[in-house]
Order: C-alpha cells, then structure tokens, then sequence
C-alpha cells in the first residue's frame, strides 16, 4: 500500500511539474501571436504612411523618451518627437507603394519583444519612378498598457531615400 501510495504521489508531482512548464510556453505563444498582430499594425500603418497618412503611425509607437528609429533614409533617431518628425517627413513625400514582411521572426518575453524580417515592396524614388525594395529590418516592442507598442525600428539603408 505504501508503494502504491508513493507512486501516486510521484505521479501528480511530476503531472504538476509538467503543467507548471508549460505554462510559460502557452504563455509566449499568447504573447507572441499579440505581438504578431502589434507587427502586422506596424506595417498597415506604414503602408498608410506612404499615402501621407501618419494617424496609425502614431497609434503603433510608444511616444516614450527612448524610442528608437534607424530607417532606411539613414541616421539614428531617439526619443518620440525625433521619431515622429522623421515619418512627418516621410509622410510628406508621399512615396506610394507597400512594403510587406516576410520571413518573420518573433521573440517574446513578458514585456520586451524582438521581430526580425524582411520587407519587400516598391515605393516611388524623388524622380518619381518605382523602385522595388528588399531590405532587412528589426522591429522592437514593449507592452505599455497591456498593449503591445514600437519602441524601436531598424532598417537597411535604401540609396534613393538616403541623406
């Protein structure tokens, strides 16, 4: 009897081990399948920058003091009013096109997200012809709020949006 009852102790130790494991996993699949949808607004809000429209834009970032934005214009922006005068700007030009990502990769934590991918499209270059784009990019986010928001983007540098 003390045998049986040994082993069925053993046994939910070792179910509940198990549970509390993966716990965490479902949890990063929670987080990431949020932090998926946060990417993807990203790139809505982008795509509807390139028609001059910035409201999405700004509803994506975090407007905190160290935000980060190294996009493919060059240069290093930090803090939110640094970030939002440079989509201003590219707002202003009104490049038209899209860009997608592909290949995502997601890595989410508690509060701190990293999605790495490749963004394909086209935009128009200052001389008004369209140029295809394919460039790497690294996206960092940080739940505020319980929501999901950009505090940082990192792109290669495209030649005809350089400075």
């Amino acid at each position: 009897m003390k045998h049986k009852t040994s082993a069925w102790i053993l046994t939910i130790i070792v179910a509940a081990a198990g549970f509390a494991l993966a716990q965490p996993a479902r949890a990063a699949g929670k987080e990431e399948t949020a932090v998926r949808a946060a990417a993807m607004r990203f790139y809505a809000a982008l795509n509807q920058m390139f028609t001059g429209e910035l409201g999405p834009m700004k509803e994506v970032w975090s407007h905190a003091d160290d935000v980060t934005y190294m996009g493919p214009g060059g240069g290093f922006q930090v803090g939110w009013d640094a970030v939002l005068r440079n989509w201003e700007a590219q707002a202003a030009m009104k490049l038209g096109g899209k860009v997608e990502p592909t290949q995502m990769r997601i890595t989410a934590g508690k509060d701190l997200a990293i999605v790495s991918d490749i963004e394909q499209g086209e935009n128009t270059n200052a001389k008004g012809e369209v140029q295809k784009l394919s460039i790497r990019a690294t996206n960092l986010f940080r739940k505020e709020g319980g929501k999901w928001k950009m505090i940082g983007h990192h792109t290669d540098l495209l030649p005809y949006m350089a400075k």
